[in-house]
């Protein structure tokens, strides 16, 4: 089945919700006493979506028909219904629906697995969606009755709805379509639980439906039966990416951090009632100071509920970025070797999963405010369990659990058994030394482990415990009271803990310097190579620091607690760990390591972009650890590097603020006229100009290349370059006028100074065809893009990136000029080279797949384009993600392609779907933006709404006069749109007196 197909069903009249499924692009199948009392319309339905925001649209009863069926009973529960509000879109990319019959063999008998997703205890419009999958199984024998009309369906290994006093616990699921081998057999109408101990499902058959001649011609053609066995070959669908299911148990749970757990029964009582099967709490928050044990509390529950979830995931919620990168990894688990989504989609794919697979526990550790996670746990409903620790108190749904630090006597407890396991003070000295010490670490249980591992491992008493401890008062030389700022506690069982690594092996100090820098968790072992000789000795020296407690382990990565590295960020003369230039030098490191293992190219090494997204908390609070006034070599370099790869993540915005802060930090350490410098203002000028601010773009390519003529001469590399990238500039702001001659220009100063064969002469030739092309000189770009192919073909070979960049640029200008018959085979001998040179998910790839689709539009072949569009948006989304200015270009080509197909149904709203997240993302004076508008209005004019066109060409135009100019080729376009639909529509005013 496809999960996208599920839909929900309101009936207004009933007073009855049930479930739904999309057997055409408007025919939902469901049951018929979900729609009793709604034959004259006023039903509604809303696909399944994200957490229940969809917006519902119209529907009405397609079949039965009046005096159809009646009196059958349970052998017709069964209705279709036809979606007529305007808005709906349905799913793009669906799986298409197969239809089967169950058939007995000759041995008559064996089990049939089965499957179906419906919404138990969705009773009332709006009301709790609690998503559910309803697997199990058929026995072929006996589980066909009435003739094979009716089909009993057995739920067993899956999680269930608690059972209500008084309704069945499958209220809601009704209508639910069965499936059985990936072919859908039946629609679910009763639950038998309410009369027989086990749960048990009554389904209508499909093969009695296709039976009725009013129901087969109300589905159409596509209804085939196929024969469905319980045993032997049987042809199975593709499975979506949602249908992977996990085995019971599946976790990422960290270990426990100690094996002692005292004065917390209450608490773990408390949680455990809160998530039990029986309570309706779906999200619960745990709060308390920083150190008091939330973690440890969260782990222990999860833990020992593992066996009572589905899944058990871990995610790390000090940021929003963090969650995602937990939803990702959750997604890379569960996806196994499929390819490697970007960050946000892979967030937003495990997000599908976890809607369509209930019965599971989040766990969001840390999480700073309550609006962090709630763009998370809002979409998730009650389809599982979450579970929350939080240092804030405040604005948490539900009845938060607070978490106080331990009582006197369970700290005491705590700490003789860290010490010497017995519970009984042993060698670590009288009980009134231990409750003094406890009483010094403000019974905190983070400083209680630390100083216990340190007693145990040294072999001191309690005693000399505390009279070190008063040696080194530093700035906490009281002891610390309960509810006092914990990193002052810390900072002194930081400092005994640290003498006594230093002792040991001083680069285990080192190291916690050092990466107390990076985000808390996830730090790659990697990138602490410098510090070790080899593998081997960077383990041992890892180990030593875990059993000191101040690490925590994984296979691949560590965790420094977030109070030591608060602690170890402090310089402080009275700490030798910390004194003099320790701590700066230690920042400057964990730079230095940081920026040599970033992969180059951010922006086009997609092999790279796994590295830079467990890399990216790392580098985001080192930049967040100087201030803008600070920045070094180091921290230039890494704020370029990091922009670059958030431009080709689709977060233009952020890359910007980031190029901003890395040009001052280069005028300031380089100087304004640096070599450096201008290439910082070159590359923020870029990302102006990717951002739609070409204006701004435009001075600031000026600014760059008048500096570099007057700095570096005209004919220095970095000059013709910035020639040319604001020749690209006036280009894309429709000013060929200029970009042309500074395109010839270059060119001509790059054959002088560096040959005809240089990449960059060629790259200059290539330019300069493309703007002809699109100023609409295409008879000059084709003669200058053949003899550009031809040389790189020459010099840099067939399978460079840059030759076969020519060979799609001559491509399009081949369609472009109206000879598809030359462009198509160009673009498809093309895309085989690329794809098996670059890859199938390279961007440049995935681009010339658009180019192509484009020219099956353009050689009037429709058909065969909109299937080709729908594929590369779906590899775009996986790749590049949602908002990158790329897949937006490809929804907008393929809401084109429906409106030259005729279909403005489904071109309409594609296309105001586009517009919003190119508002969204590129502002509304980016020319994708503009286009977009445009392609709207023309959309509209063609459909018979001139009222609304010319609202949108008029604001369209008023905008590209102001950005792109009067004589812009954008601006001409709309100009002539909205003369065509005033002529439609407006009509000249009544004289009046």
């Amino acid at each position: 089945m496809d999960v996208r197909r599920v839909v929900e069903v309101w009936n207004p009249g009933g007073r009855q919700a049930g479930t739904g499924y999309l057997v055409a692009d408007r025919v939902v199948l469901t049951a018929r006493h979900n729609v009793r009392g709604g034959g004259g319309g006023g039903l509604e339905v809303r696909l399944l979506g994200s957490g229940g925001r969809e917006a519902w649209v119209g529907a009405e009863l397609l079949w039965p028909g009046r005096g159809e069926g009646e009196g059958e009973g349970a052998q017709v529960d069964a209705a279709l219904i036809r979606v007529t509000g305007g808005a709906w879109v349905p799913p793009v990319g669906a799986e298409p629906v197969r239809w089967g019959r169950i058939h007995v063999t000759a041995a008559g008998d064996g089990r049939l697995g089965c499957l179906a997703v419906g919404f138990p205890r969705a009773e009332v419009r709006d009301g709790v969606r609690d998503t559910k999958e309803i697997r199990g199984h058929i026995e072929t024998l006996t589980g066909l009755r009435s003739g094979g009309e009716l089909i009993t369906a057995h739920v067993d290994g899956v999680a269930t709805p608690s059972r209500p006093a008084e309704r069945s616990r499958w209220a809601g699921a009704s209508g639910a379509a069965l499936f059985a081998r990936g072919r859908l057999v039946g629609v679910v109408t009763t639950d038998r639980a309410r009369d027989y101990a086990a749960d048990q499902l009554t389904a209508v058959s499909v093969a009695s439906l296709a039976a009725r001649p009013g129901f087969a011609n109300a589905v159409g053609d596509g209804l085939v039966l196929e024969d469905v066995t319980a045993t032997g070959a049987h042809p199975e669908l593709t499975p979506t990416s949602y249908d992977m299911d996990v085995p019971r148990g599946l976790h990422n749970l960290p270990e426990l951090p100690s094996r002692f757990f005292v004065g917390r029964d209450e608490a773990l009582a408390s949680l455990s009632r809160a998530l039990s099967d029986g309570s309706r709490t779906i999200t619960q928050t745990v709060h308390g100071l920083g150190g008091v044990g939330k973690t440890t509390l969260a782990l222990h529950y999860a833990h020992g509920h593992r066996e009572a979830y589905r899944l058990v995931w871990w995610i790390r919620a000090d940021t929003p970025d963090l969650i995602d990168t937990g939803l990702a990894a959750l997604a890379a688990r569960l996806r196994g070797d499929a390819p490697v989504l970007a960050t946000a989609q892979a967030a937003s794919w495990a997000i599908g999963w976890l809607q369509t697979h209930p019965g599971w526990l989040l766990v969001f550790d840390n999480a700073e405010r309550p609006q962090d996670v709630r763009a998370v746990t809002g979409q998730l409903g009650s389809a599982g369990r979450q579970l929350i620790t939080s240092r804030c108190r405040a604005g948490w749904s539900g009845e938060p659990i607070p978490l106080p630090v331990l009582a006197a006597d369970d700290a005491t407890d705590l700490l003789a058994r860290l010490t010497d396991g017995s519970g009984d003070g042993g060698d670590c000295g009288d009980g009134d030394e231990a409750r003094a010490l406890a009483e010094d670490l403000g019974h905190l249980p983070l400083a209680l482990e630390q100083a216990g591992a340190f007693i145990a491992q040294t072999m001191m008493t309690t005693g000399e415990y505390r009279e070190m401890l008063g040696r080194y008062p530093g700035e906490a030389t009281d002891a610390a009271p309960e509810g006092s700022d914990p990193a002052r506690t810390m900072a002194r069982i930081w400092r005994i803990t640290l003498d006594a690594l230093d002792a040991r092996d001083p680069r285990a100090v080192d190291l916690l310097r050092v990466t107390a820098w990076y985000a808390p968790t996830g730090i790659p072992r990697d990138l602490l190579a410098p510090l070790a000789e080899n593998p081997v000795d960077l383990a041992r020296l890892l180990a030593l620091l875990a059993n000191y407690n101040m690490i925590t382990l994984d296979r691949w990565t560590i965790g420094v607690h977030r109070l030591v590295q608060m602690v170890a960020r402090t310089a402080s003369d009275a700490d030798p760990h910390r004194a003099g230039d320790l701590v700066p030098e230690a920042r400057e490191r964990a730079a230095t390591w940081l920026c040599d293992t970033l992969p180059d190219a951010p922006m086009d090494n997609v092999a790279g972009w796994p590295t830079w997204r467990r890399l990216l908390p790392h580098a985001e609070a080192l930049l967040a650890a100087w201030q803008p006034e600070e920045d070094t070599i180091r921290t230039q370099f890494l704020l370029n590097q990091v922009a670059l790869y958030l431009q080709a993540q689709g977060e233009v915005r952020k890359a910007i603020g980031l190029l901003q802060r890395g040009l001052a930090a280069s005028a300031r350490v380089h100087g304004t006229d640096d070599p450096v410098t201008l290439g910082a203002r070159n590359n923020l000028a870029g990302a102006y100009e990717m951002a739609g601010e070409v204006d701004r773009s435009i001075r600031l390519f000026e600014r760059t290349l008048a500096d570099r003529l007057r700095v570096l001469g005209p004919d220095h590399p970095d000059t013709l370059r910035s020639q040319n990238n604001l020749a690209g500039a006036y280009e894309s702001a429709g000013d060929a006028g200029r970009a042309i001659p500074l395109y010839e220009q270059t060119l001509d100063d790059r054959l002088r100074v560096l040959g005809p064969d240089h990449p960059d002469t060629l790259m200059s030739r290539n330019n300069l065809a493309y703007t002809y092309r699109a100023s609409g000189e295409v008879e000059r770009a084709i003669p200058l893009y053949e003899r550009t192919l031809a040389d790189r073909l020459g010099v840099l070979g067939p399978d460079h990136p840059d030759t076969l960049t020519s060979r799609n640029n001559l491509a399009s200008a081949f369609a472009m000029s109206g000879e598809a018959v030359r462009a198509i085979p160009l673009y498809e001998e093309m895309l085989a080279d690329q794809i098996r040179v670059l890859g199938a998910d390279h961007p440049d790839t995935l681009r010339s797949r658009n180019n192509l689709a484009h020219a099956y539009e353009s050689a009037g072949d429709v058909d065969r384009a909109i299937p080709l569009y729908a594929e590369v948006i779906a590899d775009q989304l996986r790749v590049l993600g949602r908002d990158d200015p790329r897949t937006l270009r490809s929804r907008n080509n393929l809401a084109h392609a429906y409106w030259r197909k005729g279909d403005s149904a489904r071109a309409i709203p594609l296309y105001e779907e586009v517009l919003a997240d190119q508002l969204r993302v590129l502002s509304r004076d980016h020319p994708d933006t503009l286009t977009t508008r445009n392609n709207l209005a023309h959309a509209h004019w063609t459909a018979g709404d001139a009222h609304r066109a010319v609202a949108l060409y008029e604001q369209a135009l008023t905008d590209s006069v102001r950005v792109l100019g009067p004589d812009h080729p954008t601006t001409l376009i709309l100009r002539q749109g909205l003369t065509r639909a005033r002529s439609k529509s407006w009509k000249p005013k009544k004289a009046t007196d």
